[in-house]
């Protein structure tokens, strides 16, 4: 074959190059945007269900907190002033008090309670005993929250158990109506919280104490470092996620709590244990003022996410 033949063939390969590969991407192409267009109908039902009962309401929820409306009449448009009431008010400011005083019951004692249980038990996860301590303890998880607050009523009550354990083991002078206290009420629905969020806490570091390296402990022994050195150079660093998932948890608890202290103590005695949540209710649905709920609302929400986005991002994993 001559080298003008050679020379023609190479110029056609190359001139019919740039439409091969146009061709060869046309598929590729097509294929993304099938797999674009398939991702994007999984999605949509999930989105259009996100939109209708968390976007659109919150949009909702923040333009009635612009008005000043009954849920009922005409409405008008009020501005900020209903945000100004909210921190200005001295009784609603106690009220977001109250939720973050919730957070020392419903948090620090969960936490704290549930980390030594998982230490103890650590040993023995695999036999009956650390069987039935975990059944035990997330049994209030399974139990509905009125039904606790029901039970808890009842044990606070001036001639409940709490009282009649008191006076057993001669600390009488101490028994009182716990619920009904002023000084009290707010710790007792706390320790009703943390009773609660226990079980949940326990399971959580339990599970994450299974992940961690049992040679570390061993390791730690033959050192001759004891209990509390395993506890604090091992166990909780080794924990940090699961903390961090244990505390969002029970401080969305706190702020949002409702139903605990709607059945405990409906707020009382006077606003000692009222909390957004139960304020909420009852200003929308009681004092029909729909326009400062909406705000309380959303100053609920923000500084819920003022809590939880730090707890996020000092629990996420250091690289």
């Amino acid at each position: 074959m001559s080298e003008t033949t050679l020379d023609d063939a190479a110029m056609r390969r190359a001139e019919g190059s740039p439409l091969q590969s146009t061709g060869a991407r046309r598929p590729r192409f097509g294929r993304d945007q099938r797999k674009l267009l398939i991702a994007a109908g999984f999605i949509a039902p999930a989105l259009v269900m996100y939109a209708a009962f968390v976007l659109v309401p919150l949009g909702m929820s923040v333009f009635y907190s612009l008005l000043r409306w009954d849920g009922i009449g005409r409405w008008r448009f009020v501005g900020l002033r209903n945000y100004l009431i909210v921190l200005t008010d001295p009784d609603l400011l106690q009220v977001i008090g109250n939720a973050f005083n919730l957070i020392l019951y419903f948090t620090l004692i969960p936490i704290a309670l549930g980390l030594a249980v998982a230490t103890v038990i650590r040993g023995h996860m695999a036999g009956p005993f650390g069987t039935i301590t975990r059944t035990v303890l997330f049994l209030p998880q399974v139990i509905p929250l009125v039904a606790a607050g029901i039970a808890w009523s009842w044990m606070f009550a001036s001639t409940g158990l709490v009282n009649q354990l008191l006076t057993a083991l001669g600390l009488g002078p101490l028994a009182r109506g716990w619920l009904g206290d002023f000084t009290f009420a707010l710790p007792a629905v706390g320790m009703i919280g943390a009773w609660v969020l226990l079980g949940l806490c326990t399971m959580l570091l339990v599970t994450g104490i299974a992940k961690i390296d049992q040679s570390i402990y061993e390791a730690a022994e033959l050192d001759g470092a004891g209990r509390w050195q395993e506890l604090v150079y091992i166990t909780i660093p080794a924990l940090r996620q699961e903390i961090g998932v244990c505390v969002t948890v029970t401080v969305i608890a706190a702020l949002a709590s409702f139903d605990i202290v709607y059945i405990a103590t409906a707020g009382g005695p006077g606003i000692s244990t009222m909390v957004p949540g139960l304020e909420i209710y009852r200003l929308a649905f009681a004092h029909r003022q729909v326009g400062l709920a909406s705000a309380l609302a959303i100053v609920l929400m923000l500084l819920v996410l003022l809590c939880v986005l730090p707890i996020q991002w000092f629990a996420r994993p250091k690289r």
